[in-house]
């Protein structure tokens, strides 16, 4: 049944209708920001850096500044709608609000599969890592302890979650200290050494086209400050904290990235690679030796970990505003817990549904996070036009340069990415959009029937 709702409305009631409950408004700008910086993962550079690498023909530093610059833009929108719909559901709500509930529940189907299959990635990751290092254990039995454990923090409540990202981020931040001074001391007795190779590259792949190639790629990297916005409903003055989170933890994040990857590339410059899905270890083991390939390892679980803590927190945030507006039922997904305030069933379905992860390809599944993410910041940059200056009618020349040009050039150059994708994602990628839209269609009797609406109203 569809329900009314007003745009301009900052806040849910203490009550919501039929027993939903609320969410504990609990995180600052800072803990906003940890949950956004250890969803990006720091220490993701070297997840996809030897296959960039080898993309992008050694140019890693400038790839990641092309998707920063897109990142940015679209950061940027994201704030701009979070201060105007501080509500769970990120892109879902914000595309719902401008562009109706079905365009918006498009935009969400998209989230869920980047939402859905990074945890996947995550756990993979962390049990490829760990029976390497503890080869008598199978690494599967590593992959359902993280997803036991993740699922079970979810529930107990996003508190515990924050405090947890406090030591996750700490240990990527000490190891990145450590690796660039280990990095910094190898270069210095190694003789000459040529600080703009990461941007001209090594001549293995020319042409710009390579570089977007791994600029999309990277787009990967970017997914945390669309993480946070789905923590609006859990923060603490949301209109003005949100906002300020996404672009902090986007330009940080992305700098982080550039500056690691400038380093790794002059620490190790070449593309010939042991294992190129395992890139980062040759560059480890030539900054400083055994030690730092150990450190990294350590560094880089407790970082998977993090980013799988906070993906599976967001992307249940995302089923409870989609359930509590009807379109998933509402009895499960759009209930809380009354003792944790947390979405219980939601938690405990993606918690079912990363199991696959115990069978999975991370080929496959690191192929389409890409896609849902560029489909959904595309929508984001649309919705601040149609928000602000369709809907909200604003003229003049700054409304022109803020609600116009800005977030336009963020959909042409979240386009122009997605556009640099591989054939065979983009083929995927519809396939799931098909079915999201068939689902839809289930829903509203043929599309006879009003897609429910989120009810924003006190």
């Amino acid at each position: 049944m569809s329900r009314s709702h007003d745009a301009n409305t900052a806040h849910r009631g203490e009550e919501s209708h039929g027993g939903e409950g609320q969410l504990r408004r609990a995180l600052g700008v800072p803990s906003l920001v940890l949950f956004g910086l250890v969803y990006m993962v720091p220490l993701t550079v070297f997840t996809t850096y030897g296959i960039v690498t080898q993309v992008s023909g050694g140019r890693v530093p400038l790839a990641y500044v092309i998707t920063l610059l897109a990142m940015v833009f679209t950061a940027r929108s994201y704030a701009k709608m979070a201060h105007e719909l501080p509500f769970s559901g990120s892109a879902y709500t914000y595309t719902q609000n401008s562009f109706g509930a079905g365009i918006g529940f498009v935009a969400g189907w998209a989230l869920l599969l980047d939402y859905l299959f990074l945890p996947m990635i995550n756990y993979l990751v962390i049990g490829i890592y760990l029976s390497a290092a503890f080869p008598m254990v199978p690494a599967w039995a590593f992959v359902l302890t993280a997803i036991v454990l993740v699922t079970v923090l979810n529930i107990i409540g996003i508190v515990s979650v924050a405090r947890a990202n406090i030591v996750i981020i700490a240990a990527q931040a000490i190891f990145i200290v450590t690796f660039a001074a280990l990095g910094i001391a190898s270069m210095s007795g190694s003789g000459t050494v040529d600080l703009s190779a990461p941007f001209t590259g090594d001549g293995s792949a020319p042409g710009f086209g390579n570089v977007m190639a791994g600029a999309a790629i990277l787009c990967l990297s970017f997914l945390g400050f669309d993480a946070v916005s789905t923590l609006s409903e859990e923060a603490k003055d949301a209109k003005r904290s949100v906002p300020r989170a996404i672009v902090i933890a986007t330009v940080t994040g992305g700098l982080i990235y550039i500056a690691l990857s400038f380093l790794a590339q002059l620490v190790y410059p070449s593309n010939d690679f042991a294992d190129v899905e395992s890139g980062a270890l040759d560059v480890m083991s030539a900054a400083g030796g055994e030690f730092l390939t150990t450190f990294f390892t350590a560094a880089y679980v407790a970082g998977a970990c993090g980013s799988a803590l906070t993906s599976q927190a967001s992307v249940s945030r995302i089923l409870f505003a989609m359930g509590r507006d009807g379109v998933l039922p509402n009895r499960l997904f759009g209930r809380l817990s009354p003792r944790f305030h947390t979405p219980i069933f939601a938690t405990l379905a993606v918690g079912v549904v990363s199991l696959f992860a115990l069978a999975a390809d991370l080929g496959f599944i690191s192929e389409m996070v890409s896609f849902g993410a560029l489909i959904a910041f595309s929508a984001v940059n649309l919705s601040v036009i149609k928000h602000f200056v369709i809907d909200g009618k604003r003229r003049g020349s700054s409304a022109i340069a803020n609600y116009i040009v800005l977030p336009g050039i963020g959909f042409c150059l979240t386009l122009w990415l997605w556009t640099s994708l591989s054939p065979r994602t983009l083929l995927i990628g519809a396939i799931w959009l098909a079915l999201g839209i068939g689902y839809l269609a289930f829903v509203t009797r043929g599309f006879r029937r009003p897609t429910p609406t989120l009810d924003l109203a006190d």
